[in-house]
């Protein structure tokens, strides 16, 4: 089963079998940027934004610090962008996400295991229809445990890793977090070795943060699945705040 913002439940694939896509209505802005209506250059801003903060961490020799960064970038972008997530009654009194303080014990860089059951799954989303992923690869984090990496199987491609953990629907989104979504510019680093098409990711869990569904239900966004489930609380990363955002 695949979920979506709204706990949509989806079925799912095995490879190779694509006769299941169907379009779906586009009603509203997908996870990363909002629905104002303004076209493509608020968007194209957004993304250089998020993208430029990103390549900052991944530059960064001092994670602490690049995480502070991170968390100023999405504080303004969330205040002040068009692209914003939040309903215009939310930014009005916004003072900041959430986040936990830095933890280093929570940072891991981790080889990908591509020695997985290949499984397609397909995502209807407000704007971009039903999205493919393939999950190509599991990261384990030691006395933490695994999480699928999957392949966005789309028009301009990418890696994606969401988590839920045992903070959810407490102190976190319900639905769960992100981590990696490269398309979208959530990128934390890593190596790849062009020969043998092996590499590692950085996982780090303090750059866990909430899609746009957990700010507004009006978003759909893929949520986190069955193995992408941690059977532990993540203290670190963003938080709802009290009450949560709607």
């Amino acid at each position: 089963m695949i979920l979506v913002g709204r706990a949509t439940p989806l079925g799912e694939r095995r490879r190779g079998d694509r006769s299941h896509q169907q379009p779906v209505r586009q009603t509203a802005g997908v996870d990363g940027g909002g629905s104002d209506g303004s076209g493509g250059l608020t968007l194209l801003d957004w993304r250089r934004r998020v993208h430029g903060v990103y390549a900052t961490v991944r530059g960064s020799t001092d994670p602490a610090s690049a995480h502070a960064q991170w968390r100023r970038v999405r504080d303004d972008l969330l205040a002040h962008h068009p692209q914003s997530p939040l309903t215009p009654q939310r930014r009005a009194r916004f003072s900041g996400i959430p986040v936990a303080p830095y933890e280093s014990a929570w940072r891991f860089e981790l080889p990908v295991d591509p020695d997985v059951e290949r499984v397609w799954i397909d995502v209807p989303t407000a704007t971009d229809g039903v999205v493919p992923f393939e999950r190509i690869g599991v990261v384990r984090m030691p006395d933490v445990g695994s999480l699928d990496v999957w392949a966005l199987r789309s028009y301009g491609g990418g890696l994606f890793v969401p988590l839920r953990d045992r903070t959810a629907g407490h102190s976190t989104y319900g639905g769960g977090r992100y981590l990696i979504d490269t398309v979208k510019g959530a990128d934390l680093g890593g190596d790849v070795d062009l020969a043998t098409g092996s590499g590692t990711l950085v996982i780090d869990l303090n750059f866990a943060y909430h899609p746009s569904c957990a700010y507004d239900p009006a978003w759909a966004c893929p949520l986190a699945q069955p193995g992408n489930v941690l059977d532990v609380d993540i203290p670190v990363g963003e938080q709802l705040p009290d009450g949560g955002w709607y």
